[in-house]
């Protein structure tokens, strides 16, 4: 079950996730979350 946590993101990170969030959009024609667009990185980046 997801957790709601609090994240504190510098300017640079969030613009960049918020641009991969509307490549996503864009690529899918299908909405997804911001929440969703960060678990998807830290994911791949955890590997």
């Amino acid at each position: 079950m997801p957790r709601r946590i609090t994240i504190m993101l510098d300017e640079d990170v969030e613009k960049k996730l918020r641009q991969k969030q509307a490549d996503e959009i864009k690529k899918t024609a299908a909405s997804i979350s911001f929440s969703a667009v960060i678990n998807q990185t830290l994911r791949k980046s955890s590997k």
